[in-house]
């Protein structure tokens, strides 16, 4: 698949900054269960101990800790629908992004900063402040300008690489779930 160019990346931004903000729908739940695979789900279960049950984020361990071990703040993936229907240009590539949950909601920092709390499907999930940039595995997926595009001052404001979350109440979610964005009163409950 041809790779798009810069200008084309930023010819998508309009469509991406109209994305909703107080709640989004859970589009696409994708599980890793082994380097390089992925299952897309119907389901899954939400963990605080383990993210998504059956993916292997708490297995890979993570450059971000000072032993090696999975990082607690990088449980979870989370991309904006729309940013990944650009750089990917079809659905059926999206999981190759490598995120768990794709969600149709503006994942900005001035939107959900650090510390946002989510609710999806009977679950609860914390924006946290790790951030998420990507790897060469993006860049050979969608592209050098994909990558730059997304790390772009533009594409760090609006987390077009996705953000980081962990889980803090456990449930099930489904695909069409809606991601509602919590009230902090609503953080203690």
């Amino acid at each position: 698949m041809r790779h798009l160019t810069r200008a084309e990346h930023e010819a998508g931004l309009e469509i991406i900054r109209s994305a909703p903000s107080d709640e989004g729908v859970l589009e696409l739940i994708v599980r890793r269960p082994a380097i390089e695979a992925r299952e897309v789900l119907d389901s899954a279960e939400l963990h605080p101990a383990h993210g998504l049950v059956g993916d292997t984020w708490s297995a890979r361990g993570s450059s971000r800790t000072p032993d090696g071990t999975c990082h607690p703040d990088m449980q979870l993936n989370i991309m904006s629908v729309r940013a990944v229907a650009l750089v990917a240009q079809s659905r059926d590539r999206w999981a190759l992004a490598g995120d768990q949950l794709y969600i149709d909601m503006d994942l900005s920092g001035r939107n959900l900063p650090a510390g946002t709390r989510l609710s999806v499907g009977s679950a609860v999930i914390e924006i946290t402040s790790q951030p998420h940039t990507g790897c060469a595995k993006f860049v050979s997926r969608f592209g050098v300008e994909a990558m730059k595009f997304v790390n772009s001052a533009t594409g760090r404001e609006l987390n077009l690489r996705g953000v980081n979350a962990r889980v803090v109440q456990a449930g099930i979610i489904r695909k069409g779930d809606v991601a509602r964005k919590l009230l902090p009163i609503e953080k203690s409950a």
